[in-house]
């Protein structure tokens, strides 16, 4: 395939903000950041043009029995509305860009499904469209820690397959760059939720505190729970879904090497997610191998 005919996977190249010196969190340079660090590494590849591999019949058996496809879909679409309608509301002109942006992304994460659904027969189960309800902060607040805790077992399951050979490395490779944009958008979720905390008055501080605890407790229970045996469940799930044989202590090993690859080449004062890593870092302590 040439290079317009698939998404390309290249290493993606370091980031850094240009203002030198530390960046306080909550200040204009830190939203300037966060904000520049999404806008500058934009991938501007379109799924239309991607030209999906042959299969063996094997490997496509593999890829159509997955369980997930349906819940994936669906996902993307609820995120693209919750986003797009979060920044609709936003008055700063450069973190409504960079929210649009996520948007956009989101519903190309969706346009890529798309296309490989219909390339490759996958029968989805019917769902009903997403209508945006409710308050835009919060829809947005709960998309964007669930894909916290989401992204930090894709990134090892991605890797995982990608070791095992469980698929042709042409449709492993096409998928690198989306799942490389959901580790942008967490940093950018991470860092725009810390700057709110810190720019919000004091009287309603405590208010914002307890949305991002209800958020990151709700996205957990919906997920089986964040305590250390239902995360063993949930990854020995995913695991177990692309067909390879290891243990679960190793491959919380991957989802902690790789969620911290995924997000090296970004500046180093961005803050990172750390819910996850440190209760897989505390519950590896537990687990054998």
């Amino acid at each position: 395939m040439n290079s317009m005919s698939k998404i390309e996977s290249s290493p993606p190249t370091a980031w850094a903000f240009a203002q030198q010196g530390p960046i306080p969190v909550g200040s204009a340079a830190h939203r300037d950041m966060f904000c520049r660090m999404l806008l500058d590494t934009f991938d501007p590849y379109k799924p239309e043009v991607i030209d999906w591999p042959k299969l063996a019949p094997d490997a496509l058996a593999r890829l159509v029995s997955l369980p997930f496809w349906t819940i994936a879909v669906e996902t993307e679409d609820r995120a693209s509305a919750n986003i797009a309608a979060f920044a609709k509301s936003l008055s700063d002109p450069l973190m409504r860009e960079a929210v649009e942006l996520i948007a956009y992304e989101e519903a190309r994460h969706r346009r890529v499904l798309s296309a490989l659904v219909d390339s490759y027969g996958i029968k989805l189960d019917a769902f009903p469209p997403y209508v945006h309800r409710g308050s835009a902060e919060w829809n947005f607040m709960s998309t964007g820690y669930g894909e916290c805790l989401d992204s930090f077992f894709a990134f090892g399951l991605f890797e995982l397959a990608k070791r095992s050979g469980y698929f042709p490395m042409e449709l492993v490779e096409t998928f690198e760059p989306v799942i490389q944009e959901e580790a942008r958008h967490i940093v950018f979720f991470v860092n725009w939720a810390a700057y709110m905390q810190a720019n919000t008055p004091l009287l309603a501080k405590p208010w914002f505190a307890a949305k991002r605890l209800a958020h990151l407790g709700l996205n957990g229970l919906s997920r089986a729970g964040v305590a250390s045996d239902a995360d063993e469940q949930f990854a020995t799930q995913g695991k177990d879904a692309v067909g390879v044989d290891i243990e679960i202590g190793p491959f919380m090993d991957m989802c902690l090497s790789e969620n911290d690859r995924r997000m090296a080449h970004l500046d180093a004062r961005l803050l990172r997610p750390t819910i996850m890593p440190t209760m897989v870092r505390f519950a590896r302590r537990f687990m054998p191998g």
